[in-house]
């Protein structure tokens, strides 16, 4: 327990007068403005959800190689469950997108990744079929707003 003469030092007029003349220093933060920033939305299987987090929660190592050989940073998957989405967004820093995007769909890990995982969503791309070919699994979304650091 605190006795009062201990407390002194936290009054509120120190506080404030320490607080007010001391200037808070600008957290260094990583650069948001580095290449093409992506967002990305499938639905979810709610009664496959568990399971698609278990699996995320022990990413192959293979998998987050190749996308890192892809130039892909700053990978996180959200999930909103008023309507069952898994949000992704990521930022790509290569040159060639496509070539680096294709290189993605030969790893033979990431093959074996999207056959274990889309079975556990739905598209909102019209024909899809799957990660691997076709038009495409996840839907890309505009981005209408972005502060940078």
């Amino acid at each position: 327990m605190f006795k009062t003469s201990s407390l002194s030092a936290f009054s509120p007029r120190i506080f404030t007068r320490v607080m007010s003349t001391t200037p808070l220093p600008m957290p260094q933060l990583p650069r948001t403005d580095e290449g093409k920033r992506i967002c990305q939305i499938v639905r979810v299987k709610p009664e496959r959800l568990e399971e698609y987090k278990k699996v995320h929660a022990q990413v192959w190592p293979e998998v987050l190689g190749a996308l890192r050989k892809a130039h892909v940073v700053d990978y996180s998957i959200h999930y909103f469950a008023p309507h069952n989405l898994l949000i992704a967004h990521m930022r790509y820093i290569g040159s060639d997108f496509q070539k680096d995007m294709d290189g993605i769909k030969e790893n033979e890990a990431t093959k074996k990744w999207w056959q274990l995982t889309d079975g556990m969503q739905e598209s909102f791309v019209p024909g899809a079929t799957g990660s691997e070919s076709g038009p495409g699994w996840w839907v890309e979304a505009e981005e209408v707003f972005r502060l940078e650091g």
